[in-house]
């Protein structure tokens, strides 16, 4: 079954499920500030062509109603520029690195809650790279900043207990080392921002 067939049921399921759509009040934050989670993007592990081999594991903080702060652990792969827009060129031949590049990094996050469970966000992330060949060879090593801006909705499900987050985001790579030759050939005719990045994001309150 496709990943997106996947991630639109669990979507559904959870829907059925959701008893509020309200900020957490005071008195159920003092019992639940703390959260850890990650993203059904990890579904993306079952992919049987370009697997990106993705992990995420999130620790958070409410310091209030409105404001959360917490920390991204990650570690992904790609073989195309992720500045390519949706269309025929996302993912064709043409497009394609010579090898693909791993990263392990960590991000800084900072959630705004502006109405009930609306909210923006930002994302810094730190990432190390090691740049692979098509004989799965690491030949190389970078740094990238990559940031993400987000504005999604966060759903409390089962007593406060666990929640969802659906979001869209720009993602932005205000800064990154020089890439090897042959991948900076493929990265540099795109732009450092891509439109329309979708999120689904899942935790357990504690």
């Amino acid at each position: 079954m496709q990943v997106k067939t996947w991630i639109g049921i669990i979507v559904c399921m959870v829907g059925l499920q959701i008893p509020t759509m309200a900020q957490y009040s005071q008195e159920v934050l003092e019992d639940k500030r703390y959260f850890v989670g990650s993203t059904f993007f990890l579904l993306g592990n079952f992919s049987q062509s370009n697997n990106p081999e993705f992990v995420q594991f999130n620790l958070g903080y409410r310091l209030s109603t409105k404001d959360v702060v917490s920390l991204e652990l990650k570690t992904w792969k790609y073989a195309w520029s992720l500045g390519i827009p949706y269309g025929p060129l996302k993912e064709a031949p043409e497009t394609e690195f010579p090898g693909y590049i791993r990263e392990f990094g960590f991000a800084l996050v900072y959630q705004r809650y502006w109405w009930k469970g609306l909210y923006t966000g930002i994302h810094v992330m730190n990432a190390w790279q090691s740049f692979v060949n098509t004989d799965g060879q690491t030949f190389d090593n970078g740094f990238q900043i990559f940031n993400t801006y987000r504005l999604g909705y966060h759903f409390s499900i089962w007593n406060n207990r666990f929640f969802i987050e659906p979001s869209i985001a720009i993602t932005h790579r205000p800064f990154h080392t020089t890439m090897p030759e042959g991948f900076k050939v493929m990265d540099d005719p795109w732009s450092k921002f891509f439109y329309g990045e979708p999120g689904l994001h899942f935790g357990f309150n504690f």
